[in-house]
């Protein structure tokens, strides 16, 4: 994955391989919600497991992606306008995605393009325990505290942030803690790929199919909302 040439394979497969395994997260919610699947089907405690660390990998990839780019506030941007388009047709078909993982990611890039400097002000050597230390003390403080409040603004952020409050409905929630130090830590990993630090065999490793999808990851998971709801949909024509 080289800023212009040459893509490094196994990041883009860890990309596709998350994309589709949110793919096949979502086809089982749809499963659940509208074809009356079993509840187990979407809420397991392996698929559980596995969902956090498809979605940690998305986006840590997402941040190792972001040292490579000079361009992160157009890309979030362009992520940004896809993710208000899934907004506007998740809501029409009545499982509103106000905040998912492409709010998340838009988001998480165009912070990263206005406030990249600050971050590289860190010294490399204890970035990632700063990074680490962050994303584990988040984590508690979404477990252990409960703010709320009644001012509709503040009851969003607080939502956004990862505090949700009573009655705010997302079908994909994805929180800004503790994603957002998950997504600067790929931003570190990211500079010594960028720098050729790693070993030889992770810049030549080559994998089949998975690395087509991770390129392609953007358009895919636009993509496969509507095609699952259309074929949810016309199953369920098809039953009745």
């Amino acid at each position: 994955m080289e800023e212009k040439k040459k893509r490094i394979d196994i990041i883009d497969a860890a990309r596709g391989f998350s994309v589709l395994l949110m793919v096949i997260h979502h086809a089982f919610y749809d499963i659940y919600a509208f074809l009356d699947g079993p509840v187990w089907l979407y809420r397991n405690p392996v698929f559980m497991f596995m969902q956090i660390i498809f979605i940690g990998v998305f986006i840590l990839v997402s941040g190792i992606a972001s040292r490579f780019s000079r361009g992160n506030i157009e890309r979030g941007s362009i992520v940004i306008v896809f993710a208000v388009i899934i907004t506007y047709i998740t809501v029409r078909v009545g499982s509103p995605i106000y905040f998912g993982i492409l709010h998340l990611l838009g988001s998480f890039m165009i912070f990263y393009g206005l406030t990249r400097k600050i971050w590289d002000r860190i010294p490399r050597k204890v970035a990632p325990y700063i990074y680490i230390a962050l994303i584990a003390l988040t984590a508690l403080a979404r477990a252990h505290f409960s703010p709320t409040s009644e001012n509709p603004v503040l009851r969003d952020l607080l939502s956004i942030f990862g505090w949700r409050q009573q009655g705010w409905v997302n079908a994909d929630y994805q929180t800004v803690l503790p994603w957002i130090f998950v997504f600067l830590f790929g931003t570190w990993v990211g500079g010594y790929i960028r720098e050729g630090k790693f070993p030889k065999w992770f810049y030549e490793f080559k994998v089949p199919v998975f690395p087509f999808i991770g390129r392609n990851a953007l358009v895919i998971y636009v993509a496969h909302q509507p095609v699952l709801y259309g074929l949810t949909m016309l199953v369920l024509y098809l039953r009745t």
